[in-house]
């Protein structure tokens, strides 16, 4: 009997080329940099850039002396970033599509019953998403829950979108409306939309390999938005390239995002990209974070340091998810081999 016409026996995985496997260690990579760069950057959350560690120190645990943030939490555990998004991941994957009533539900478990946060434990969140889960809990409809004024763009909806644009596999217009619906439940603004749509265009443009993908991701963010929904002037403050002298690592979405852009073009390598990342101090899991996961998808799976992928908690919550998502990329492949 020949066993490779049974439909029981998987087929081997060399029938699958070479870029199908470097395909998904760059999607792994995409979601466990997210991860690790959030759970590097916590203990040093809320210090400003001169009070941290020299730059070789930044690590899962903090030299001796130094005092961390949320010093009751083990070294390699991811916060709200990554909890919430693992929420959006787990949305995709069980809906087969974006819901956002099922999602703004996940999200309201994760802060009431540690829903996909490491030993259920939920220590971090920020003021806005706060007041918004509140609503949620108190029967706002997702669209409704958020403030929506000027003045409310924190970086809490960007920190958890990637998820989307490494399952997502339709347009890039449809990507960018998608990523920034996944933005109201909690951050309203459409600053903060199109914070995330630019976002995911990018890790798109990283992910498809273009040499300059903040261009890519900008020509097509221009090319898609629809005025009427995303001024152009709103468009250009988030766009706006003095951005780049002015980065400082806050909980602001535009600074956020044009901090990740710093670390990651000012380094060559997945450890050094986050520790620059972490380096600039104040909202240090978001930014690490944000960067992290852009230079996950640029470096694949394989060029995050074994000590962080071993050293991070959670992962019988993140396997399954990563598992499924890989699958979803190239069907077949046996997924362990792409996430290490």
């Amino acid at each position: 009997m020949d066993l490779t016409d049974d439909p029981d026996v998987p087929e081997p995985a060399a029938r699958f080329s070479p870029e199908d496997a470097q395909r998904r260690d760059r999607i792994a990579g995409g979601l466990v940099g997210l991860l690790v760069g959030d759970a590097l950057g916590v203990p040093y959350e809320f210090h400003p850039a001169a009070e941290l560690p020299p730059f070789a120190d930044i690590a899962f645990d903090p030299p001796p002396g130094f005092r961390r943030a949320h010093a009751g939490v083990p070294p390699g555990t991811w916060s709200d970033d990554g909890a919430q998004a693992l929420c959006l991941l787990a949305s995709l994957l069980e809906c087969g599509g974006f819901d956002l009533g099922d999602f703004s539900r996940r999200l309201v478990n994760w802060y009431d019953d540690g829903y996909l946060a490491v030993d259920g434990r939920v220590f971090d969140v920020g003021l806005q998403t706060l007041q918004a889960l509140n609503a949620l809990r108190s029967g706002a409809a997702p669209t409704a829950a958020s403030p929506a004024d000027e003045r409310r763009n924190g970086n809490g909806s960007l920190m958890r979108v990637l998820p989307l644009a490494l399952w997502h596999d339709a347009d890039d217009a449809a990507l960018m409306q998608m990523a920034a619906w996944q933005s109201v439940p909690t951050h309203a603004h459409v600053r903060a939309q199109i914070a995330c749509g630019f976002y995911c265009l990018w890790a798109r443009a990283e992910l498809s390999g273009h040499m300059d993908a903040w261009t890519a991701a900008e020509e097509s963010l221009r090319r898609h938005a629809d005025p009427s929904i995303f001024p152009v002037l709103e468009i250009d403050i988030v766009l706006d390239p003095r951005r780049a002298q002015q980065v400082g690592g806050s909980g602001y979405v535009v600074d956020t995002l044009w901090s990740a852009r710093h670390a990651l073009d000012r380094e060559t390598n997945y450890a050094d990209t986050v520790r620059a990342a972490i380096a600039l101090g104040n909202d240090t899991d978001t930014t690490a974070a944000v960067a992290g996961g852009i230079a996950g998808l640029r470096y694949g799976l394989a060029g995050i340091p074994p000590m962080w992928r071993d050293g991070l908690r959670g992962r019988g919550l993140l396997d399954p998810l990563l598992d499924a998502l890989l699958a979803r990329v190239v069907p077949g492949l046996p997924a362990a081999a792409a996430r290490g």
